[in-house]
């Protein structure tokens, strides 16, 4: 194997993973300045009622503060990243600001607010949601422990410490104002605090603690939790509309009545912050967020849009579908594959200009795969047998690529005798187990890994792979004849297999072993959201154990095998990887927007190794093969032309 300069390969691959963790620091700043202007336009919307009424100002120092707000928030737009809907929210918070200094009536004021924020999450979507049901027994712990002294341990603004407070402690009692406000605000004003008041910022607390916190103190001004159940449980439009978590925290009680009516909504709204786990326990997965983009990119489209119809139509794929994908994949692969197409050809279809009803009629199209999708997500569908095979299927799939790239290295060495570098291989993959164990820490404790993220990863790491593979298969099928080995190991053996080479290896194993790990660990835990955990331990201890006697089967067969037909094999399976992994890369890139799709029709899609109906996968595949070939054939000729020396 040709030297390579120490740690080169490790500093380019430092600086591709820093690459994405830059993007993904500025990916999170941008949305935590996109859920502070949100908090600044709820707090508007809700409060601006108690500073002017009639055309008068009725408090001085809350109108201060609708004016700083409103100041902000147009300031705090125009920061962010430049996209075709930012110049028009600007000019809605430019609206709003003027609105508020002209102190105009409330209701005026509370709609532009919540237009802005409801157009606001449009251009820059966040999550406004927790990954699990907030813990109500906890949060009344915390709320005891940090804001009861103010806000009392009824909710009702009277604390030890609230006299003199200017202005008071928010009344959690007061039904009117309740109803106006979304756990998602609450949430945020925890997390941030409040400038201009007493409310200091929680932000030492996990984000679950603050959700609870939040879900606790949204629950004092309702109290009729065992009517709210009846209603939940007996109305199905009441689950409808509270569809999912998402819904839960970013639904007013006030919205919430407008389609229930306000009595119904206060009950269910009592019973569900009472106990959030009824909500998943009901409805643990729903294609509400990409159905709701879905029918944002389609009024766009009509709208004359175009940009913006494409932007929503991605993210209706990331935001919304993508990340229900693998718990679908375990349900029903085929299903998911045709929401996957169907996507993609929408947004082709708006990329090409299409007339509005044919955008309309594919719009339609996802709309119905939709519903089955939900019929296959739906608990029923769920089961410990499906869950097992689930869980078997994903980590056979997901390890097999990975154990064979290893598998490949760790006999190359054996067969040249070369024992003390296998260390550096198993190192490199026991550091991808390592670096795999983090990535589900910090998804499930700290982040969330968005769809984006998850296709950009996998993209550029299949791409990467890919590359670094088509190179070591020429490697190996030069070495196919036993003349060259010899020579190879007489001239270069000392130099090839140095440390720095040794490094190589390194990265090698964890490159491949870790974009598999990845992938499988979003898989689990998505699974572990909808099935049984000791399903999902047996159908990994049996995905282990039948790729563990793979394993053993290669070694050993490598062992016996002459040097010849081990390279020549040995390459013949690293080129066929490095061409799915090339289709991959692509296919995941195309996902996250990065990479253009021309649709192929009648095309065969199998994802699995790497083929989709698009000619930009394919076009990658066939440079990877043709460079194989170039390089195998070039192996031919010197091989001949030694052999031809050798007879004169």
């Amino acid at each position: 194997m040709a030297p390579a300069p120490r740690f080169r390969f490790l500093l380019i691959l430092l600086a591709v993973i820093a690459g994405f963790a830059a993007q993904a620091a500025q990916a999170r700043s941008d949305a935590d300045e996109v859920q502070t202007i949100w908090r600044l336009l709820d707090y508007v919307a809700v409060d601006y009622a108690g500073a002017v009424a009639n055309g008068q100002v009725t408090s001085p120092v809350e109108y201060a503060e609708m004016t700083e707000f409103s100041a902000t928030v147009r300031k705090g737009i125009a920061a962010l990243p430049a996209t075709s809907a930012r110049a028009r929210l600007a000019s809605e918070a430019g609206q709003l600001e003027a609105a508020i200094a002209s102190r105009s009536d409330p209701a005026k004021v509370a709609g532009l607010a919540r237009k802005v924020a409801t157009d606001l999450l449009a251009a820059y979507p966040v999550p406004l949601a927790p990954r699990n049901a907030p813990d109500p027994r906890r949060g009344a712990q915390i709320y005891l422990e940090n804001c009861a002294s103010c806000h009392g341990t009824r909710g009702d603004g009277k604390g030890p410490q609230a006299m003199g407070l200017d202005p008071a402690p928010i009344d959690f009692t007061d039904a009117d104002r309740a109803r106006k406000r979304s756990l998602f605000a609450l949430y945020q004003v925890i997390g941030q605090g409040l400038e201009g008041t007493s409310m200091p910022s929680f932000a030492h607390l996990s984000s679950d603690d603050r959700w609870a916190v939040a879900t606790y103190a949204g629950s004092f001004a309702f109290q009729d939790a065992a009517a709210g159940k009846r209603i939940w449980e007996r109305d199905p439009s009441a689950r409808g509309q509270m569809s999912d978590l998402q819904a839960f925290t970013s639904l007013s009680p006030e919205a919430l009545g407008r389609g229930l009516g306000q009595g119904p909504a206060d009950a269910v709204t009592a019973y569900l912050r009472a106990d959030p786990k009824a909500l998943s326990a009901a409805t643990p997965t729903s294609l509400a967020v990409a159905r709701d983009k879905l029918a944002q990119s389609l009024a766009a489209y009509r709208n004359g849009n175009r940009d913006e119809a494409e932007r929503l139509a991605l993210s209706a794929y990331l935001d919304g579908f993508e990340p229900l994908e693998p718990i679908l994949t375990t349900r029903n692969a085929g299903l998911m594959a045709h929401i996957e197409s169907a996507m993609a050809d929408y947004r082709v279809s708006i990329g090409r200009g299409l007339p509005v009803e044919a955008v309309a009629g594919k719009a339609a199209s996802v709309e119905a795969l939709f519903a089955d999708a939900e019929t296959a997500l739906a608990p029923g569908a769920a089961s410990d047998a499906s869950t097992f095979v689930g869980a078997l299927t994903i980590l056979l799939r997901e390890g097999l690529e990975a154990l064979l790239i290893v598998v490949a290295m760790i006999a190359f060495l054996r067969k040249a005798e070369r024992p003390e570098v296998l260390p550096y291989v198993h190192g490199g993959w026991i550091a991808a187990l390592v670096a795999g164990g983090g990535t589900w820490a910090i998804a499930t404790y700290a982040i969330s890994v968005s769809g984006a993220s998850r296709e950009l990863t996998e993209g550029f790491g299949s791409l990467f792979a890919a590359v670094v593979l088509v190179w070591v298969g020429i490697w190996m099928h030069g070495k196919s004849h036993a003349e060259s080995w010899q020579r190879y190991i007489r001239e270069a053996m000392g130099k090839a297999l140095s440390r720095r080479s040794a490094w190589f290896l390194f990265g090698l194993a964890f490159l491949v072993v870790y974009r598999e790990v990845f992938e499988t660990i979003l898989f689990f835990a998505a699974l572990a959201t909808q099935g049984s955990s000791g399903a999902i331990a047996a159908g990994a201890g049996t995905a282990l154990a039948i790729l563990a006697v793979i394993a053993w089967v290669m070694l050993r067969y490598s062992r016996v095998l002459p040097i010849g037909k081990f390279f020549a094999y040995s390459s013949a399976l690293i080129a066929v990887l490095a061409v799915v992994l090339s289709g991959k890369g692509a296919g995941a890139l195309q996902e996250a927007g990065l990479l253009g799709i021309t649709p192929l029709a009648h095309f065969p899609r199998f994802p699995a190794v790497g083929i989709f109906p698009s000619l930009e996968p394919l076009l990658l595949q066939l440079l990877a093969l043709a460079i194989l070939w170039i390089g195998y054939r070039y192996n031919s000729q010197q091989h001949r032309r030694m052999e031809v020396t050798r007879g004169q």
